[in-house]
């Protein structure tokens, strides 16, 4: 089994659709259900409905790991301050190959990509724009620890 880190550069949304009564969107990303793991971004202030992170996300990742669904799910919400978050749309990134190549070769990644964002009335709702990477770690590589994995440690 290969062991690694899996890195999403989330990067730009494009002609997302308003959901604001006010018409004011605040956008971030919600990454979830890559093997029960979740990261979330920051949200993009004054980025309206074309809004721009610039930031990177990540994880740990095993290849083949338990179960066979091999995609990140890619949910863009709109914080709201006094009410629940709205949801905006999602995209889904199949990563199965590149986890593969990068098992086999120790780096894969899929070059910054646009991906539709579908909204609840699976209607098309804008694009985003994201990376992804795949590195395989050393088993003798102290980073471990950083991404939620367990180091035993050791008493002089």
């Amino acid at each position: 089994m290969a062991v690694g880190i899996l890195e999403v550069n989330l990067i730009s949304a494009k002609g997302l659709k308003c959901s604001d009564f006010l018409g004011k969107i605040d956008p971030y990303f919600v990454l979830v259900e890559y093997k029960g793991q979740i990261r979330k971004t920051s949200s993009a202030r004054e980025g309206g409905r074309n809004p721009t992170w610039e930031e990177k996300v990540r994880w740990r990742a095993e290849y083949p790991g338990s179960g066979g669904d091999y995609a990140l799910l890619v949910k863009l919400m709109d914080h709201d301050t006094f009410s629940s978050d709205d949801f905006l749309g999602q995209a889904t990134v199949y990563v199965k190959e590149m986890l593969e190549l990068g098992a086999e070769k120790g780096k894969a990644e899929i070059h910054p990509t646009k991906y539709r964002v579908v909204g609840a009335d699976l209607n098309y709702s804008g694009e985003i724009l994201l990376g992804v990477s795949f590195s395989l770690l050393d088993k003798d590589n102290d980073e471990e620890e950083d991404y939620g994995g367990w180091k035993s440690s050791q008493f002089d």
